[in-house]
């Protein structure tokens, strides 16, 4: 089993591309509604008052395969030598990561969902509606858990409509600035460093183009995927635009902000013609890693593939805008669902606030390469190893802080990054205009959140 284009053996998001989410998204829409169905159906009832010492057996689906599963295995191994009287069955649920959303679905109809899942962030608010889920916010607003170590995208994420928290965060990212020293030292241009702007982004960008060598500033996807759209969310943040309105019924990136940043990216590709314009989703990264690319946009899957490829780079957080730095995070979750059993609802509370604290996280998601879930082990003897061995990763680490909002988890979303995506795409391509390719796309995108 393998989460998507992963290049270290970890099915954790270390090797993550967000594309591989879109079918699922649409997918979940489909099985959610079908769940919902059956809400009213009789689900067996379990331990009614709250018995620690009773017996409990925990249903856990992983998501995980290799030397994840393996490293979470022990895990679960420890906490059940630790309380005797819990017995977690851990397994992948599925042969694959995506697949864990028709298992959920069809484990809703029969009742008999597990305790504890691995699950994509983009479905929190979906699963929320299927009314299957767990409420955590005793334990979030427990000072014990330190839930405030967790990165804003990561707690908007774990409670996706403000009110319920639906799980613990899983597995975090977000993405930085790339720069490949050879190409700069070629070019003999300076180094980007974290006080940048993107009017320094621009010239660099265009400084590092050669045409005779076929060697580009920056490469960006313009598969139209959502690798292409989440690419675009911090232009439209740090201009102080939104992806959503206010009551998120409508799409709002048709605006000043909107435009503006699509209009930057717009000079660049066509006016300066400084960026390599991938319709794979993958070849720009190869090109950086093989000297071609100067910059990418990127996350902490990237730094395995360069340390095999032995490219010299760095990283540093994304230019900013009048001082604004934000970023994109796409995290994942620990879902906790509702078996009507008091007993298997407290222990599935238990193990994951247990697995999501610092001494376990060094030895899971530090352990593969991943980042830390919270800002408290960044000084740890476990990340520092990793950081050694993965140079960046703690610059991707503190990067976490500029993950400020939330990406759009509610079913529409899917159609909405359709649109936008397909738009800019477009518009890098030379084929129309800025405001216009938005005020379309806008259409389309308000026409799929309608329909949910």
């Amino acid at each position: 089993m393998t989460r998507t284009r992963t290049r270290t053996g970890s099915s954790t998001r270390s090797a993550r591309r967000p594309t591989a989410r879109r079918s699922a998204r649409t997918a979940l829409a489909v099985a959610i509604a079908v769940a919902a169905t059956v809400l009213t159906g009789c689900a067996p009832q379990g331990a009614t008052v709250l018995d620690t010492a009773a017996p409990v057996r925990l249903t856990m689906w992983s998501g995980q395969s290799d030397e994840a599963a393996k490293l979470l295995q022990g895990l679960v191994d420890e906490y059940e030598d630790a309380h005797p009287n819990v017995t977690i069955d851990m397994s992948s649920g599925a042969s694959s990561t995506d697949e864990l959303l028709q298992k959920l679905a069809a484990s809703f109809a029969g009742n008999d969902s597990p305790d504890i899942s691995y699950t994509f962030g983009s479905w929190a608010s979906q699963l929320e509606r299927s009314g299957r889920t767990l409420d955590l916010r005793a334990e979030a607003e427990d000072p014990d858990t330190h839930w405030d170590e967790f990165s804003p995208a990561a707690r908007g994420t774990a409670q996706p409509t403000g009110r319920k928290v639906i799980g613990f965060p899983a597995v975090v990212d977000n993405i930085s600035l790339f720069y490949n020293k050879t190409v700069f030292d070629a070019a003999g241009e300076p180094y980007p460093t974290a006080d940048w702007d993107w009017s320094d982004f621009r010239r660099a960008a265009k400084a590092l183009t050669d045409r005779d060598s076929q060697t580009f500033g920056y490469g960006y996807s313009v598969s139209g995927s959502e690798e292409t759209t989440w690419q675009m969310w911090p232009h439209l943040w740090q201009n102080g635009g939104s992806i959503l309105s206010e009551d998120g019924e409508h799409a709002a990136f048709d605006s000043e902000a909107g435009v503006d940043a699509l209009s930057f990216m717009r000079s660049m590709a066509v006016t300066d013609r400084s960026v390599y314009l991938d319709q794979t989703d993958t070849k720009f990264a190869q090109l950086f890693e093989s000297d071609r690319v100067g910059m990418i946009t990127s996350g902490p899957w990237e730094l395995s593939a360069l340390k095999t490829a032995g490219t010299s780079y760095g990283v540093v957080r994304l230019p900013g805008t009048d001082g604004d730095h934000q970023t994109v995070s796409g995290p994942d979750l620990w879902t906790l669902f509702d078996n009507h059993d008091v007993n298997r609802a407290y222990w599935a509370k238990d193990f994951t606030k247990w697995l999501t604290a610092p001494a376990q996280d060094e030895r899971f998601n530090v352990a593969v390469g991943n980042l830390p879930l919270r800002s408290s082990e960044a000084d740890s003897p476990a990340f520092r190893k990793q950081v050694a061995a993965l140079p960046g990763l703690d610059v991707i680490q503190a990067n976490s802080a500029n993950a400020k909002q939330v990406r759009p988890t509610l079913p529409g979303y899917n159609g909405l990054s359709e649109a936008f995506g397909d738009a800019v795409s477009r518009v890098l391509q030379g084929e129309g205009e800025p405001a216009e390719a938005l005020r379309q796309a806008t259409v389309v995108a308000d026409k799929a959140l309608r329909q949910g």
